[in-house]
C-alpha cells in the first residue's frame, strides 16, 4: 500500500523561524494593492468608482446632475420599459425581422436602470451599517437591563439570607 506524504512546506517558512523570540525579525506585510491588479484572469481596480453610463457606451435615459430624483426616475424607466417591451411584442407578431433595435431599446433602458440602482449602493450600505448598530446598541442595553436585574434579584436572595440566618 502506497502512502503520500504531505508536501513540504513553502521556503519561505524559513523567513519566520525565529519569529517567537523576535516577532521583528519577519517581515512585514506586503504593501496595499494601488490602482489595477489581475485576479483569476479579470482586471480588477482598488477604486470603488461607479463609471458613468457615457463612459460604458451607453446612452443616458434620465436627468443628469447630482441631485436625480431616483424614485421619480426609476419609475419613468419602469413605465418606459413596459412600453418597450409591449412593442417587441407586437413587432415580433406583425414584423419579425424588425425586432433587434426594439431589444437594444429594452437593453439600454435595463443598463439605466441598472446603472441608478447601482448608483444607490453607498445609500443602502449605509443605512444597512446604521440598522446593524442600532441593533446591537439595542441588545447591548438589553444585556445591560438583565445584568441589573439579576444583580437586584441576587442582593435581595442575599439579603433573605441574612435576615434568615439572623433569626436564627
Amino acid at each position: 500500500m502506497a502512502t503520500a506524504t504531505y508536501p513540504p512546506p513553502p521556503p519561505y517558512y524559513r523567513l519566520y523561524k525565529d519569529y517567537l523570540q523576535d516577532p521583528k525579525s519577519a517581515p512585514g506585510p506586503p504593501p496595499p494593492i494601488e490602482g489595477t491588479y489581475v485576479c483569476f484572469g479579470g482586471n480588477y481596480t482598488t477604486s470603488d468608482v461607479l463609471p458613468s453610463l457615457e463612459e460604458q457606451g451607453v446612452r443616458q435615459l434620465y436627468s443628469k446632475g447630482p441631485n436625480v430624483d431616483f424614485k421619480k426616475e426609476l419609475r419613468s424607466l419602469n413605465g418606459e420599459l413596459q412600453l418597450h417591451v409591449l412593442e417587441l411584442a407586437d413587432i415580433l407578431i406583425e414584423r419579425p425581422s424588425q425586432y433587434a433595435r426594439r431589444v437594444e431599446e429594452i437593453s439600454t433602458v435595463f443598463k439605466n436602470l441598472h446603472h441608478l440602482l447601482n448608483s444607490l449602493r453607498p445609500h443602502q450600505a449605509r443605512a444597512t451599517l446604521i440598522h446593524i448598530l442600532e441593533l446591537q446598541i439595542e441588545r447591548r442595553k438589553q444585556a445591560v437591563e438583565d445584568i441589573k436585574r439579576r444583580r437586584e434579584e441576587a442582593r435581595r436572595l442575599l439579603n433573605e439570607s441574612l435576615a434568615t440566618l439572623d433569626g436564627h
